[in-house]
């Protein structure tokens, strides 16, 4: 069965055909460490995992490469502000971010490549684009690359000069910029004193990379000139993805990317995450509404990756709900020997995956497995651990004992204390804990209620 995928370079479903037979190469755009990503940036790793699940489901070989973004003008800003040297600021959010990926049960790249490990590479690149006339050293030591001689610029994001405003011409020092703001961008930035101690000394002369050049060094050195799939958010088809096509290609002569693929943004309320808005979730914030890191997996499927998704607590909360009720449909068969995949269930679930990764659909066929009852006990687990291959809900990790049951004179105690902390007398509060505590239970604050466990 074909595998139709939408590519966004040529804004068109295509049966997709490797560069070598069974083998896929694939890069997706990383985080960059400063802070903790944020639910939006998660879409994005979660879809890559989903691909990469799905072609691994479908018999292919993938080489998966994800890049650390630890130099940038975000990372040394944040760093300088904290007075701790990049390496010590980035590390701590880099290891945050494997422990997000483990959370989410998102299968670890291949190779995590930093940013800082490939100087050289990235130097060697912009060397070639000097020589080849695609860069040119401006006044102050900086390196830009000129969109102008580029005759292709544009071909990702559909665009051409042209069609820009009048202020498309000069320089774009900023790592990130919008379609408007269309200039000549910088490929090494010649070293100022916002950059503090953070430079290389190199032929091109002291300072640093700019943040587009890094990816086409890592996807080239770790994959080659021309690679299968690129993944990333739709938010960065322009400038970054734009910016990586033209330099890599005008680099190395060759095609970059034959298949590019983006998610479309993770709305909140209706509205894009802001801090000021108060709509800004981290997977630590959903985790204290009782969210949990699988349920916001499960409810992006709910929705296909190439369309736009409204995250609402209530939404979410339903699809914890649903998340539940499986892994509940699991532990009944969990006991029973290991049965044979159903084949009428597989090729339906292979069928729509195979149709530019319907995950909705194949959500649904899952259901009516589940409630399937001409279907053994034995089969019906074999065939949902053949679909969590693609899921990654952990179905494998489920224990079969069942969640704990909260005695009614529990939940009780734990509605008096909701209703003493709303009345502000934290000393009622304070007592009624201690009651839940010695009957053997934990109460825990999270926003919107409670979550109760078992000492």
């Amino acid at each position: 069965m074909a595998l139709n995928l939408y590519n966004s370079l040529s804004r068109s479903n295509e049966i997709f055909k490797p560069i070598e037979e069974n083998q896929v190469t694939l890069y997706t755009c990383g985080p960059t460490v400063y802070n903790y990503p944020h639910i939006g940036n998660y879409r994005a790793y979660i879809f890559g995992d989903m691909l990469k699940r799905t072609l691994s489901y479908l018999g292919y070989k993938v080489k998966h490469i994800m890049n650390i973004t630890d130099i940038d003008d975000k990372t040394i800003r944040d760093s300088i502000a904290q007075e701790k040297t990049l390496a010590e600021f980035t590390e701590f959010y880099t290891e945050e971010f494997y422990k997000d990926v483990d959370s989410l049960n998102i299968i670890r790249a291949e190779k995590y490549t930093k940013a800082t490990d490939y100087i050289d590479e990235m130097v060697t690149m912009i060397e070639a684009l000097i020589e080849k006339g695609f860069a040119y050293k401006s006044e102050d030591g900086s390196v830009y690359f000129d969109i102008a001689k580029d005759a292709e610029y544009g071909k990702l994001s559909h665009f051409t000069l042209s069609d820009l405003k009048e202020n498309a011409k000069g320089r774009m020092a900023n790592d990130e910029y919008d379609k408007e703001n269309a200039q000549d961008f910088a490929l090494w930035k010649s070293w100022d004193e916002n950059d503090g101690e953070v430079f290389w000394e190199t032929p091109l002369g002291k300072g640093r990379p700019g943040w587009h050049i890094e990816c086409s060094a890592m996807s080239t050195a770790e994959l080659g000139d021309t690679i299968d799939i690129h993944t990333g958010g739709v938010d960065n088809m322009f400038p970054h993805h734009e910016n990586e096509i033209a330099q890599s290609e005008c680099a190395t002569g060759h095609p970059f990317v034959k298949y590019w693929m983006h998610n479309e943004h993770l709305m909140v309320d209706g509205k894009k995450m802001s801090k000021s808005l108060g709509n800004f979730y981290t997977l630590r914030d959903i985790d204290k509404l009782g969210i949990t890191p699988q349920a916001f997996r499960y409810w992006l499927y709910t929705g296909n990756y190439d369309t736009k998704v409204n995250f609402t607590i209530e939404a979410v909360s339903g699809a914890q709900t649903a998340l539940e009720r499986l892994y509940s449909a699991y532990r009944e068969v969990l006991d029973t020997d290991n049965g044979i995949i159903n084949t009428e269930y597989k090729d339906r679930f292979t069928e729509v995956l195979s149709d530019n990764l319907n995950t909705p659909k194949a959500v649904a066929i899952l259901w009516e497995l589940v409630k399937d009852t001409d279907i053994s006990s034995s089969d019906k687990k074999a065939t949902m651990l053949d679909f969590d291959r693609v899921f990654g809900f952990g179905l494998d990790k489920v224990s079969a004992e069942k969640p704990i049951e909260i005695p009614v004179e529990v939940s009780a105690l734990a509605d008096a204390r909701t209703a003493a902390r709303n009345e502000k007398n934290w000393a009622k509060s304070d007592e009624l804990r201690d009651q839940i505590k010695e009957l053997g239970y934990e109460i825990k604050d999270v926003e919107g209620g409670y979550k109760i466990t078992k000492t």
